[in-house]
């Protein structure tokens, strides 16, 4: 039977995941598509996935912590954090997991030295990576420009500032986790705020992929070692393929031909658009 999965997002026309699921979906002979679904308000999410008839989905900004909400049940981790990015229909019930937080760990381990992390941005990734850095060891912060939200985040023990409370400091790792940059040209903080951090940091990361973003290009003016969001959106894509099939592949294999889809894509010669269009 042909299943549909999709990925649900505002915005959305900038993903990749629709790339990288359909080559794994080709290659391994499964009968299923994946596709973008451009969703302005979060507590349409449940509604739409049955209207679309979908059989799992990926969920990116702003919509993870409204994908918590539509869950009829929720994966242990994914419980603690209060977040999901992967749903699966499952006899006519969604359930609920967080796979954003296995995978940016994994994206980081090439980091050397990295002992402090400061995150940028107090959403739904940051939720889940948050818990997962900091039982794998990591001393982490958290910099908002509200207070509001991080709220949560004081009551699980982390240290959190907005612009306004943030003290001079250092941090071996700066990692970006707002839209800044996404669809426009800002930077996550104030430049007053970035300079010094970058300038005494070890490493950058912005899980923002396929451009580089005002963050990145700053960071790389201090010769700072970075990554873009892509090894985290192969390795969390990776775990919900897993998810999406029921632990029915090799993830080696997964993991193999979703990388080769995203260095065939980037190696793309780029397509000026018509002006008419």
């Amino acid at each position: 039977m042909h299943k549909k999965f999709a990925i649900f997002g505002d915005p959305v026309e900038h993903s990749l995941s629709p790339l990288i699921h359909n080559a794994a979906f080709t290659a391994l002979g499964a009968d299923a598509n994946y596709y973008k679904i451009h969703l302005q308000d979060g507590s349409r999410l449940k509604e739409t996935f049955f209207q679309e008839k979908l059989s799992g989905a990926n969920i990116t900004v702003p919509h993870k912590e409204a994908a918590y909400g539509a869950s009829d049940y929720l994966d242990p981790f994914a419980k603690k954090v209060g977040a999901v990015n992967t749903l699966v229909l499952k006899n006519g019930k969604l359930y609920g997991y967080n796979t954003d937080a296995p995978g940016f760990l994994r994206s980081i381990a090439k980091f050397d030295a990295i002992k402090s992390i400061l995150i940028l941005g107090a959403g739904g990734t940051t939720r889940a990576t948050s818990v997962i850095l900091r039982d794998a060891g990591y001393k982490v912060s958290i910099l908002n420009r509200s207070q509001k939200r991080l709220e949560s985040f004081i009551d699980q023990g982390f240290d959190c500032y907005t612009f306004e409370s943030f003290p001079a400091s250092s941090y071996d790792l700066i990692v970006n986790m707002t839209s800044a940059g996404l669809k426009d040209g800002n930077l996550p903080t104030p430049e007053s705020i970035l300079k010094p951090l970058l300038k005494n940091a070890k490493a950058a990361v912005d899980i923002i992929y396929g451009k580089e973003t005002p963050f990145l290009k700053l960071a790389k003016s201090y010769n700072l070692p970075t990554n873009d969001g892509k090894d985290m959106l192969v390795a969390q894509a990776v775990l919900a393929f897993d998810y999406f099939t029921e632990q029915q592949y090799d993830l080696k294999k997964v993991e193999s031909v979703m990388k080769r889809a995203i260095d065939q894509e980037s190696v793309k010669p780029i397509k000026k658009k018509n002006p008419r269009v």
